[in-house]
């Protein structure tokens, strides 16, 4: 009689623990954290993403971007080539204020990116050339070079779109700015004959200062970045 009531109370807790586990609600997609990977492109460069959301309301992600461009621009009447060469390293963290697409970001990123500019005025290295308001031969001036850089470490904040949090295919975009102040153009040199000169030294010095100036001018680089991933 033991044995047979001792079966009856193994086969209602077993049937019991069945019933339970069939009454448990599942768990939504926002009560668990869900891991992202996507490729992003825009302002900031090219590269890849990856974030962990931890809710429907907090995530943080990491990225790398690179990209290079070349442009011709004019300053006191010499045509500088500049080459734009964007590479940086950084992490923010999203709100997601109402809980869906839409999110609030904050963080920072290393910032590699820099400006190299060079000239080589006067055609076929003849004719007089204007440096700092006085005039040389091209052959003395030669080719002028030199390098703009910014912050090393750069605060970013942005507002963007990035899909629910639930596993999936989804898309992005990300439009704010990044703080990385003023460039400052630095080893800014010329390699002809004159490059000892006391007055040419002096000359490049206020060259230098009007290539500053005309870099100066931004303190705030724009961000509007786009891409796709998948949610895990």
């Amino acid at each position: 009689m033991n044995r047979i009531s001792l079966i009856v109370a193994v086969g209602a807790a077993s049937l019991s623990g069945q019933v339970a586990a069939q009454d448990a609600p599942a768990s939504a997609p926002g009560d668990r954290g869900v891991i992202s990977a996507a490729v992003t492109a825009g302002t900031l460069g090219i590269g890849p993403e990856v974030g962990f959301r931890f809710s429907d309301h907090i995530g943080v992600r990491g990225s790398a971007t690179f990209f290079g461009v070349s442009s011709d621009f004019d300053s006191d009447d010499i045509t500088y080539r500049g080459k734009l060469k964007l590479k940086s390293f950084g992490a923010m963290l999203d709100v997601h204020p109402f809980g869906g697409a839409f999110r609030v970001s904050a963080g920072a990123r290393i910032n590699r990116n820099r400006v190299n500019v060079s000239a080589t005025p006067g055609p076929n290295n003849t004719g007089t050339v204007t440096v700092g308001d006085e005039d040389f031969t091209a052959a003395q001036v030669g080719t002028l070079s030199g390098r703009a850089t910014v912050k090393k470490v750069s605060p970013a904040l942005t507002l963007g779109w990035a899909g629910k949090n639930q596993p999936g295919l989804f898309f992005l975009a990300e439009a704010g700015v990044l703080f990385q102040g003023a460039a400052r153009l630095r080893d800014f040199r010329a390699s002809g004959s004159a490059s000892t000169n006391p007055r040419f030294t002096a000359a490049l010095e206020r060259e230098r200062r009007d290539l500053q100036d005309d870099v100066d001018k931004v303190k705030v680089y724009p961000i509007l970045q786009f891409g796709i991933g998948y949610r895990f």
